[in-house]
């Protein structure tokens, strides 16, 4: 299995091609994709032929850059004109964004990418899985009994699976970071505005993102160049287009605040705080100094996530859940009828609350370069534990550290960086300044280049693959 870098160098050198790619994908997933419930819809015959025209185009030296022959996965809460939106739900008008692209999809197709299909999500982008809905129960490729992270389920156990390279997701409370960290792959949270979020089905309307989903800091990198700046259909996103900066192994100068408060409660996993001090090690070891630091207003921005995002749910699902209510997932239903119980004066508060969340962290970033932090404190979690509702999702928000960001909206990277005793992957959050994704990207990149946690790889994907795959 590869990153996206070295297949997009391998295309180049001609020791591959995107047939050859995505043939390999394709046959991954026909070999796995029954188990682990990646994909809502293929697009097999798409998809060889945008790999047909990327190889024409490159052999007649027509380059549209590194995502040019790449197979990728998309969120099923982005419009696409191959097939239908559902958001794994079967609540949504199927005729929503029928049709059309979002932004981001179109810019994927524009540099080349080869979209392979639809991936799996929670319900909305929110709650958990529902076996009793006609819907693919997402698992983790590490181990089929635990759970992928969410909502952007498939698009972390595709990369991880080795069913494409990379893929886009989304995140309003850690939905990229949660099952980038869990399925042990790299996933960035963009500033908020950086990428157009229109075509997306919403959730929370200011705390939205689109990012990407890879197996290295330098894949995020070159994704993120093709998908921001900004679009007229969406008047959140600002003038900030993005350069992939030269990523190396030198972290000279860089000043890291070491965040340990609040990220390894009861229950944190044994390995955690090992995990997380020998990564801190490298990155000094790498030329970067650290100091520790608190996260201003840490436990009220986490609740100002919660409710937020609550509300602007209910916002959109109001009408639906009066007249559909079972028709949502069961999970779905509690997370956002809880908005109803949110008065209007607790969601102008809450939004006060981000407001000096944001100026607080503003005053720490003066100090400092890039946060790090552990992204969640356990591996994935026990599936059938939260199929059957004998744990409660919200216990299991004591662990995830994501929030936080999406309520600042300040641009986050996890990526993994150890493992469990039961080999389950343990994640690392690098969070920086608005619009400074760069920065953070490339404190990940030379962790990347002097640790090999992020090429770790599945049994399940290496099992019975044919060895030229």
């Amino acid at each position: 299995m590869t990153t996206l870098t070295e297949a997009a160098a391998a295309l180049r050198a001609g020791t591959t091609t995107s047939r050859a790619l995505t043939e390999a994908a394709i046959a991954t997933a026909d070999r796995l994709d029954a188990r682990v419930g990646t994909y809502l819809a293929r697009f097999d015959d798409h998809a060889r032929a945008a790999a047909d025209r990327a190889d024409a185009e490159l052999a007649a030296g027509h380059d549209r850059g590194p995502l040019h022959g790449i197979p990728f996965g998309v969120k099923d809460i982005l419009a696409m004109a191959e097939g239908p939106t559902t958001a794994q739900s079967l609540v949504l008008d199927r005729t929503w964004g029928e049709n059309k692209d979002a932004p981001v999809v179109a810019r994927l197709k524009a540099a080349g990418a080869v979209i392979t299909g639809k991936t799996t999500t929670m319900e909305f982008a929110c709650g958990m899985p529902d076996p009793a809905k006609p819907f693919p129960v997402p698992r983790n490729p590490w181990d089929l009994q635990t759970w992928p992270g969410g909502s952007s389920s498939g698009t972390g156990s595709g990369v991880a699976a080795g069913m494409f390279l990379a893929g886009l997701g989304t995140d309003t409370a850690g939905s990229i970071r949660i099952p980038a960290a869990l399925c042990g792959i790299t996933g960035l949270m963009p500033t908020f505005g950086r990428v157009p979020k229109s075509g997306c089905v919403p959730l929370g309307y200011s705390l939205d993102h689109i990012g990407p989903m890879a197996r290295s800091a330098a894949d995020c990198a070159a994704v993120l160049a093709v998908i921001a700046g900004p679009h007229a259909s969406d008047p959140d996103c600002v003038d900030a287009p993005f350069t992939a900066p030269e990523l190396g192994g030198d972290l000279a100068g860089l000043r890291i605040g070491v965040v340990r408060e609040g990220h390894f409660p009861a229950g944190a996993d044994p390995a955690l705080a090992g995990a997380f001090d020998a990564a801190v090690a490298q990155l000094e070891a790498s030329g970067a100094t650290t100091v520790e630091v608190a996260l201003p207003y840490r436990a009220e921005m986490m609740t100002a996530d919660i409710v937020t995002m609550a509300c602007e749910a209910l916002a959109y699902h109001r009408t639906d859940m009066t007249t559909r209510w079972d028709d949502y997932f069961t999970a779905t239903r509690a997370m956002i009828a809880q908005g109803a119980m949110v008065s209007g004066a607790d969601y102008v508060q809450a939004q006060r609350m981000r407001r000096a969340g944001q100026l607080a962290l503003g005053r720490l970033f003066a100090e400092i370069d890039v946060v790090v932090c552990p992204t969640l404190s356990v591996g994935a979690p026990a599936l059938q534990d939260y199929l059957d509702g004998t744990a409660d999702v919200m216990d299991l928000f004591t662990h995830i550290h994501t929030g936080y960001w999406d309520s600042v909206g300040n641009p986050v990277l996890a990526l993994p960086m150890g493992q469990t005793a039961g080999g389950m992957p343990l994640s690392l959050q690098i969070a920086g300044r608005p619009f400074e994704e760069a920065t953070l990207l490339r404190a990940g990149a030379a962790f990347q280049t002097a640790t090999d946690h992020h090429l770790k790889v599945p049994a399940l994907a290496t099992a019975g693959a044919p060895a030229a795959a």
